[in-house]
């Protein structure tokens, strides 16, 4: 009777049972695209600086931050599911033309800063390999321009995920490190709060998850890719998968410093990606230590600057009322491809034309810190003023929004300050 039970011919699978990993599959991109930009460049360098300088005592910190993440974004997948509008349109629309361009503006500064720092990384890889600083700049952005001039929404999210799968290499490295795991637990439950220095970098983190180009990026990709009410729960969940991941790389990176750097040198400095790669590769082997190093890198630095230049482009689209969706032939929407191909050329040129950009990439986090207060603003305000009454921002978990807003905002503004040199 067993044998008879275990080869007997199985019933096939209806096919509604399928139906929700399709939906998932097919919903799934603007959530994953963005958290993967998340964790960019800069955000790398702040996580290896806090593995170096504290060890593991910043790695709680990380994983804090994924349900603040989910928070921040998935207000922006309500938002751009249930109005089927931009960010900057829904500010235009809601407080004016006056604020929807300071708001687009604060994002252009944002934006332009991204790419600074997604470019200086594609410099140092090129730089890395004996090649000129220019040669990994100028591939990018010309890569950049090709993906987006001649593809679809759902194409370029598919580059973009390719490119942020590199990020992956990130937890082969920090297993390479051999981290004592014990130590690594231990330092779960060890914080510096009265250390200023410890604090800072606490704002530094808070600052690398939360960036204006992302709350930008995500509800207008939602509108372009033309998600409805009822693909919302999978874009939800896009979003809650994308905050894990981005922030276990975050952590993979801060454990491979702590347990190389930090036990060697942890007063490395570690600003650039020549420094850090400086520092980190003679513990992986010079052999294949580079080659990886620079995969994550690049992979990094490239999907931000995806997610960043579409963002204003998207951005300003939305706030004049040209056409501004990846739908459109660039003939069709010249004013939208026009402004993503002056950021991206601006972007490109400053880093190959500015040799030392690390005081500049301090004024950029400055300003990305001051400018959490609008951005966070806006996002709530928005979250209560325009969305159906049934998914309108309200009772408790408004109040946990506005906590968690106002403590982000507060903290990131905080290490802005203090990242002020003389300050």
């Amino acid at each position: 009777m067993v044998a008879s039970s275990l080869h007997a011919p199985q019933e096939p699978a209806s096919p509604k049972s399928h139906r929700p990993l399709r939906t998932f599959l097919a919903v799934l991109g603007p959530g994953l695209v963005v958290m993967l930009a998340d964790t960019d460049v800069g955000s790398v360098i702040t996580a290896a600086q806090s593995g170096a300088q504290w060890g593991y005592k910043l790695l709680m910190l990380q994983i804090v931050l994924m349900p603040i993440l989910y928070v921040v974004q998935e207000l922006t997948v309500r938002l751009g599911i249930f109005t089927g509008k931009g960010h900057g349109e829904l500010i235009r629309e809601s407080f004016g033309p006056f604020w929807a361009y300071v708001s687009v503006t604060g994002l252009s500064i944002a934006s332009a800063g991204a790419l600074l720092t997604e470019f200086s990384g594609l410099a140092g890889v090129s730089e890395l390999f004996g090649l000129p600083r220019y040669t990994g700049v100028l591939l990018g952005a010309l890569a950049l321009w090709l993906i987006v001039m001649t593809g679809s929404y759902r194409r370029v999210e598919r580059i973009a995920l390719i490119f942020g799968s590199f990020e992956v290499v990130f937890f082969g490295i920090a297993w390479a490190a051999q981290p004592d795991w014990q130590s690594v637990l231990s330092g779960l439950g060890q914080v510096e709060l009265q250390n200023q220095s410890y604090m800072t970098l606490v704002a530094a983190n808070i600052g690398a998850v939360i960036m204006p180009w992302m709350i930008f990026y995500q509800q207008s990709a939602v509108a372009d890719k033309g998600l409805g009410v009822e693909e919302y729960k999978p874009a939800r969940w896009d979003t809650a998968l994308g905050s894990v991941i981005t922030q276990l790389i975050m952590a993979a990176v801060l454990i491979a410093t702590a347990a190389t750097i930090g036990l060697q040198n942890p007063n490395a400095p570690l600003n650039t990606v020549q420094q850090l790669s400086e520092a980190i590769i003679p513990f992986l082997g010079d052999s294949w230590g580079r080659v990886v190093f620079s995969l994550g890198i690049v992979g990094a630095g490239m999907i931000a600057a995806i997610v960043a230049t579409l963002a204003a482009a998207w951005g300003w689209g939305e706030v004049t009322g040209f056409k501004h969706s990846l739908e459109h032939h660039p003939k069709e929407a010249p004013w939208f491809y026009g402004t993503y191909t002056l950021v991206l050329l601006a972007g490109a040129m400053a880093v190959v034309t500015i040799p030392n950009l690390v005081s500049l990439d301090i004024a950029v986090e400055v300003m990305n810190a001051f400018l959490l207060p609008l951005v966070l603003g806006f996002l709530i305000a928005l979250a209560v003023r325009t969305l159906p009454r049934e998914h309108r921002l309200r009772g408790w978990y408004f109040w946990v929004v506005l906590l968690l807003g106002s403590l982000s905002a507060g903290l990131g503004v905080y290490g802005g300050i203090t990242s002020i040199p003389g300050l």
